[in-house]
């Protein structure tokens, strides 16, 4: 299909949603004028409602459209002379493609290379181009792999996708807005629903056509091997950036802990997990389908480039960064301007896994802290409360304390790893050993010489009455007091937790709220009476603001601080809650309440299934 062909298929479709528009509301208004006449009354009045509403909705939704402004581009602005040889590079594959140059580069922290255009008149003139390149691809990349990239990326500059594209983004803006003011749950939502529907379908097919286009240009001028190698690369680098920002970036999110140098330890982690990315590189690459996706699998654009022609595209195997004047400068200021580590305390690796493990830790012990003092009836837990409540024959339940969805096998390792967690903070404050950093592996505690403490052994004497007291000597022959191992927090709090699922409109007495599921507890935000929009507002409610702000703010029911439930009612869910306070909070699901998933009520329930004192099956 030409690119001209497409363009007016976007037209038609954008052009198709607005007669849709009309010819609603002039069905509406013919219709309503037809009741007035023939059969006045109640119906007609809420006809000449509905028609007024969608209207007026249709009329607000073009406004916004209309005065939307173009996202202002992100990343870190590239002048000619921090960068020459990549401007160099990009001016050179222009014109390979065929195609104008970018006016501006751009550093990006994602595994991403893109290009856009400040189109005019809804995408039909062209405008200011901006080639986006990111710097965890120019790490891992040789020169010949970033080439085949950019030269895929301009490609969609020849091939005239960006116009397309910014009249895709203007389709789209345009019924969502459109279904935001109506209603998605309406009959006219739900009608321009099934419109949204079929003009993604179409323009994702689109898409994808557009995608292997710009994939001949890729072949055609840095050659096929790099065309494909760079491929299959780039759902690695992408599975090794996300595990990086996940077990080594936001390590000590939780503390307002951040690393110095982010991109430096990518870097790191590429060398020092070298082995097992080579052995991803060796799987097959993804070729899961679905007619909902923008690209088309990896494997299928690898067999399609497999069978072009051979360019004879001289190969340049030296790392990407030699295209940046100063690489390492560069990624000081993109983490400075482009990641989000403002009122972070900024440590160099090393320090940063030490300290973040430890405040991690000490937030987990807590728990088993608290639940110490609880059963023991102690101001304050600490770890010579905790073995002094195992002799007593209490580890059962100060397992079910930390571990309250753990299966019974489950509770007392659990136990363990919390007592070694503690064990662990009461070593590092004597000074007798810390968390050490490593980039091939996760990080261990050990002594100052690299020789391993026996942490784990000690806590599996720990919760067992028998050897409790063998616990107790070995840890004094560590130089460990467990009196000085103590809780720091008073009470439960949201952080770290995940939002497992959320239930709109739930009733408590008289007070209407929004309840979130969170992996430690329900968070409670108050909410309106009316059941209309309430996905929606679960969701604008987890956009506005961190987990954990929305608990300071809000009522949270943490796990710890549940002594027993009651399952009244299955369908709709209603539950009594009864706190170690002695407070009973009851929470009833409306038939018209909507939820972040269908199967969140199943959510709620399983929750709340460990303290379960009294089910009923109503």
């Amino acid at each position: 299909m030409k690119t001209t062909i497409r363009a007016a298929l976007s037209v038609g479709l954008l052009a198709g949603f607005y007669l849709l528009a009309v010819g609603l509301i002039g069905g509406l208004g013919w219709l309503t004028v037809w009741l007035w006449r023939e059969h006045p009354g109640a119906a007609a009045g809420k006809l000449s409602y509905l028609t007024i509403a969608v209207a007026i909705g249709l009329v607000v939704a073009f406004w916004k459209i209309l005065r939307a402004k173009p996202e202002e581009p992100g990343g870190l602005l590239l002048a000619p002379h921090e960068a020459r040889e990549l401007w160099d590079t990009a001016h050179d594959l222009a014109h390979q493609v065929g195609t104008r140059a970018p006016d501006e580069i751009r550093l990006v922290p994602d595994v991403n290379a893109a290009v856009a255009e400040q189109t005019r008149f809804m995408g039909l003139a062209g405008g200011r181009r901006i080639m986006y390149v990111g710097m965890p691809l120019i790490q891992a990349f040789s020169v010949a792999q970033l080439r085949s990239v950019l030269a895929h990326e301009l490609g969609h500059y020849s091939g005239s996708h960006t116009r397309i594209g910014a009249l895709a983004h203007r389709g789209r803006m345009a019924i969502v807005q459109t279904i935001v003011q109506i209603g998605p749950s309406t009959l006219v939502g739900r009608i321009f629903r099934l419109y949204a529907r079929i003009y993604i379908l179409v323009e994702q097919a689109v898409s994808r056509r557009m995608e292997y286009e710009a994939d001949e240009f890729s072949v055609r001028v840095a050659g096929r091997a790099a065309a494909i190698s760079s491929m299959r690369d780039i759902p690695v680098i992408d599975s090794a950036w996300d595990f990086f920002v996940n077990q080594y970036v936001t390590i000590g999110w939780d503390a307002k802990l951040a690393p110095r140098d982010v991109f430096g330890g990518f870097g790191e982690l590429l060398r020092g997990r070298a082995e097992e990315l080579a052995r991803l590189r060796t799987e097959a690459p993804p070729s899961e389908k679905s007619r909902w996706d923008s690209h088309p699998p990896i494997a299928d654009r690898i067999a399609a480039m497999s069978g072009m022609p051979e360019s004879g595209a001289a190969v340049d195997d030296r790392p990407a960064t030699v295209l940046l004047n100063n690489a390492a400068e560069l990624a000081a200021r993109l983490q400075h301007e482009a990641l989000a580590i403002e009122g972070r305390t900024l440590l160099p690796w090393d320090e940063l896994t030490d300290t973040a493990i430890a405040a991690n830790a000490q937030r987990d012990i807590d728990v088993l802290f608290r639940a110490a003092a609880r059963l023991g009836g102690a101001p304050q837990g600490d770890l010579g409360l905790v073995l002094s409540l195992v002799e007593q024959g209490r580890a059962a339940d100060l397992a079910r304390a930390v571990a309250p969805h753990a299966d019974a096998d489950e509770l007392l390792p659990a136990l363990a790893a919390e007592i070694g967690g503690a064990v662990a903070i009461a070593a590092r404050a004597e000074g007798i050993g810390s968390w050490r950093h490593s980039w091939s592996s996760g990080a261990d505690f050990a002594k100052a010489d690299g020789s391993p403490i026996p942490i784990g052994e000690v806590a599996r004497l720990a919760v067992d009455p028998a050897t409790v007291a063998e616990a107790r000597q070995r840890l004094a022959g560590l130089g460990i007091n467990v009196a000085a191992v103590r809780q720091q927090s008073a009470g439960a709090t949201a952080t770290g937790a995940e939002v497992l699922g959320g239930i709109a409109n739930m009733k408590s007495g008289k007070q209407h709220f929004d309840v979130f599921i969170l992996s430690n507890g329900l968070l409670l935000v108050p909410g309106p009476k009316k059941t209309d929009d309430g996905k929606q507002r679960l969701i604008t409610v987890l956009r506005s603001a961190p987990v954990e702000e929305l608990a300071r703010q809000h009522r949270f029911l943490a796990f710890e601080d549940i002594a027993a439930a009651t399952i009244l009612k299955l369908v709709p869910v209603r539950v009594a809650i009864t706190l170690h306070s002695g407070e009973t909070v009851e929470l009833h699901q409306p038939w018209t309440g909507e939820a972040l998933d269908k199967n969140d009520d199943d959510l709620l329930r399983g929750a709340l299934e460990p303290f379960v004192v009294e089910p009923q099956n109503a």
